[in-house]
Parts: C-alpha cells; structure tokens; sequence
C-alpha cells in the first residue's frame, strides 16, 4: 500500500462524521458509462428536455421509449466495489450521507440507508406525478408506452420518471440536505465526479471551508484538485476496495 492510500486509511479512521460526494465514475465499473464517455449510449438517447417533455404527449412518448431503451442497456448493473465501501461505512456509523449527482440507485441496493441518500438529480428507478407527487413504478408504465401512450396520474398531472431532466429546477430539499451535510462533515471525499457541474460543485471548497478535510478520488484532475487536503488518481473500485467490509 502506497503512501497516499495510507493516508486515506488515517483520514477515514480518525472521521466521525463522512460525507461523500459521488459522480458517475463510481458507477463505471457497474456497466455504467460516464454521461461524457465518446461511446456513452447516453449520447444515443439522450434526454428530452423538461420543456419539450411538458410540451406535448409525443415528446412524452419518446422520452419514456429513451429512458426505456437506457434502462434495457443497464438492467443488470449491480453496486460496485466504491458503492460497498460506502455501505462498509455506512454500517459502522462513519458515514452521516450520500450526495450524488448519480440516479442509478446504486448506493441503496448496496445497503446504504435510503434517508443518508441525497439525489440532487433524482432517481430514475421509479416515476413520480409533476402535480401530486405520486409514485408509479415502472412496470406500470412501460406497457403503456409499448402502447404509444404516456401515463397519466389519477389526479390528471403528467407522470415523468423521477429524474431532474435539463431545464427543470433542482429539488430544493436535497440542495437544503447537502448544504446541512457539508456543514457537519469533518471528512469530505468527492468519488468519480469532474466537478465541473454546478451548484453541485460547490458543495467540496463548501465542506472544507466549513472545517472538513477533503479528498478527491477520481480517474481524471479536476478544477477543484488545487483545494483538496488528498487527491487519488485512478481506479476507485481499486482505491476504495481495501474498505469493503461485512
């Protein structure tokens, strides 16, 4: 074990209160691809618009079928050795929450506590009503697309997956979640996320401004690497394995 991955296994040893902070890169090795990866079948679905999805049921339609044919690409994607780390933490009581940009679901079929789970993107493994709030699961809804006809909620409101799509506002409670968890934090680890999206990207220098070590794990630099207390290149599924316990 080298020096840096020594001074991870002090800095998570001494904490009491981790946060984490987790892009698509903890998801890579989960069959995931990185929404920028060249060959990302993101870039052959991608997402309709929170404006043309409420513009017409057509445009409702193809959204479904894109989310559909993504879901079929990634149906069999299960929690990866970054994910179990977490859980590893989670289950000794070190880990206070989960910020993710991520909408897999992958932090709470590892065992992580769904309620130390913040989404500031959503999650993209149910739907939910844009009037009441209502859940709808999937399978209720893929038939009626294979159907050509986009679902309706009971009370009459528009169902969309549970995903914040582009144009339509981050939730205001997981934002109010994060700012409260960066603030207790006293070690901050930011896991396979460029860290060029804001205001998610904010939440790092916040951390550590409000007294947290931070630590950048990631296969790339990034912009915020001048500010980190640690940064660790390369596999996060190698980094993080030695913590995958129980």
């Amino acid at each position: 074990m080298n020096g840096t991955s020594l001074q991870l296994m002090e800095l998570v040893s001494s904490a009491r209160n981790i946060v984490a902070f987790t892009g698509a890169g903890i998801s890579t090795e989960c069959g995931i691809p990185d929404f920028r990866s060249p060959d990302s079948a993101w870039k052959r679905h991608a997402p309709i618009p929170f404006a043309e999805f409420l513009a017409s049921e057509e445009q409702r339609i193809e959204a479904w079928t894109r989310k559909f044919a993504m879901d079929d690409l990634y149906a069999g994607a299960q929690p990866g050795r970054g994910h179990h780390a977490l859980a590893s933490w989670a289950r000794s009581g070190k880990l206070l929450s989960i910020i993710t940009q991520n909408i897999d679901g992958l932090h709470q079929a590892s065992g992580v506590p769904a309620d130390k789970v913040i989404e500031l993107h959503g999650n993209g493994t149910y739907a939910t009503c844009l009037s009441c709030s209502a859940r709808h699961e999937l399978s209720a809804v893929r038939p009626l697309i294979e159907n050509k006809c986009a679902p309706v909620c009971d009370c009459g409101g528009l169902v969309k997956s549970a995903t914040i799509s582009f144009g339509q506002s981050m939730p205001k409670d997981a934002l109010l979640r994060a700012q409260d968890a960066c603030r207790k934090a006293d070690l901050f680890l930011a896991i396979g996320s460029s860290l060029v999206v804001y205001p998610a990207a904010a939440f790092p220098v916040f951390a550590k401004e409000c007294g947290a070590e931070l630590v950048i794990i990631n296969r790339e630099p990034t912009p915020l690497d001048s500010h980190a207390d640690l940064c660790l290149r390369g596999d996060i599924g190698d980094i993080l394995a030695p913590f995958c316990t129980g």
